[in-house]
């Protein structure tokens, strides 16, 4: 039985071959594109569980695709970028990347975090039935859904673990150390400013409406806490 069928995006022919030759052993099935169009194509006509994607790419960059996955789909992806091009980490985040590895990397550490991401934003295989609420607020374990009010927010898997973590149990804080393990799974290091990108993009389709009554507040030098704000409510 096979772990998840994955997508890699990369110009580099050697490199996707090597890729695709180590995860096949890991028992994923693995499809290759060369080209940000073929892979933009590729994603619209066939299911994938997670999309390895490089941001330099021939036809369309990697960012463009990103966005064109993100007009449609949840899928994760994870971004690969050059070393020491932080702008391009962020910015892939941003754009609703779920995690990134700057090149060059171990073929170990990518498995690693392509492990990771699959967990964090699997569904459960028995669908429980019960939602959770706080106020407004509502999160559908089974779908990875979430309403807030009379509206759906579309969310990324990171994006929902993120805020289900936040929200066991609400109004207490949660530093960066623990939200980086127990939702990128893997430990926060220096410069790592993944957890603070995430919370970003989080807290845009939270504020969409004005006067949300749920808020994410950034407790200096000691995390993140979710709220809920009963005066807006009311």
């Amino acid at each position: 039985m096979k772990n998840g069928s994955i997508l890699i995006v990369d110009d580099d022919r050697e490199l996707g071959e090597m890729l695709s030759e180590y995860l096949n052993k890991s028992d994923f099935q693995v499809t290759t594109a060369i080209d940000g169009l073929l892979a933009a194509d590729l994603i619209v006509k066939r299911r994938f569980d997670l999309i390895i994607l490089d941001v330099m790419l021939p036809s369309l960059s990697g960012f463009d695709v990103l966005k064109r996955i993100r007009e449609r789909l949840t899928v994760p992806v994870i971004m690969l970028t050059a070393r020491g091009e932080d702008a391009d980490c962020v910015l892939g985040l941003e754009l609703g990347a779920d995690d990134y590895l700057s090149k060059p990397f171990s073929l170990q550490q990518l498995t690693a975090r392509v492990r990771a991401v699959l967990r964090r934003t699997a569904r459960p295989s028995e669908a429980p039935e019960q939602s959770r609420s706080v106020g407004p607020l509502t999160l559908f374990p089974a779908t990875l859904m979430v309403q807030l009010g009379g509206r759906k927010l579309v969310l990324t898997g990171t994006e929902y673990r993120l805020l289900e973590t936040l929200l066991t149990p609400i109004a207490q804080t949660q530093s960066r150390e623990y939200l980086t393990e127990h939702v990128l799974g893997r430990s926060l290091s220096a410069y790592d400013r993944s957890i603070d990108t995430h919370i970003s993009n989080l807290r845009k389709k939270l504020y969409a409406d004005e006067g949300s009554s749920i808020e994410i507040r950034n407790i200096r030098g000691t995390g993140y806490v979710l709220v809920y704000n009963t005066e807006v409510q009311a």
